[in-house]
């Protein structure tokens, strides 16, 4: 990481996972020797409302836990319109994009007062952000695992293969143990490696 602080926003809606999957990757951090600075933003306080966690890591020092303006190193989205609204906020073209590609319809889609754009146009509005930007398909490699919750560790285990952090996959499974039941670990181990895997292949 050349930037110190190194600036992480994970960014998604209500219940898909988003806070389990930041408090985990700032554990690991920390157990590398890392200050790693949290911070929360909620939308809204119930399902479907926009989750934002932002992870300043540092070798020198605590930061505020607020990124500033256009300061990311890296976004990573669990739900693609959310990730591009904070694209837009937090982006540069220094900036990592790395989103799943499945949509939470919002309520207005939903009731067809409004359009949800499709991947291609979503795919351009990131690339006139940052030239860097990857896609994948999280919620439906997580299906074909057995839980669409998953798709958190499979963005996790996407991040890891970029080699944008100093994290590896197997250095979650002592940070996965001592937060969920034992039999659980084991299928959350599956899902980073196969989010290592899309990035990596």
């Amino acid at each position: 990481m050349k930037q110190d602080p190194y600036n992480l926003i994970i960014t998604g809606v209500g219940g898909q996972g988003n806070v389990m999957a930041y408090r985990l990757l700032g554990s690991v951090l920390v157990t590398k020797g890392f200050s790693v600075t949290l911070g929360e933003t909620f939308g809204a306080a119930q399902r479907g409302g926009s989750v934002m966690s932002h992870l300043r890591i540092s070798r020198r020092s605590s930061w505020s836990p607020q990124i500033p303006a256009f300061g990311a190193d890296v976004i990573t989205a669990l739900e693609p319109v959310e990730g591009l609204r904070v694209l837009a906020q937090y982006g540069n073209p220094r900036c990592l994009f790395l989103s799943n590609t499945h949509p939470i319809y919002p309520v207005n889609v939903i009731k067809g007062e409004d359009d949800y754009p499709s991947l291609e146009d979503m795919s351009t509005q990131a690339r006139s952000l940052t030239p860097h930007v990857t896609f994948i398909d999280a919620t439906e490699q997580a299906r074909s695992l057995g839980n669409p919750i998953l798709a958190n560790m499979i963005l996790l285990g996407a991040l890891c293969g970029t080699g944008r952090l100093p994290v590896e996959g197997r250095d979650f499974q002592e940070a996965l143990k001592a937060r969920l039941p034992a039999d659980q670990v084991a299928c959350n181990m599956e899902a980073i490696d196969r989010g290592m895997t899309e990035v990596c292949r």
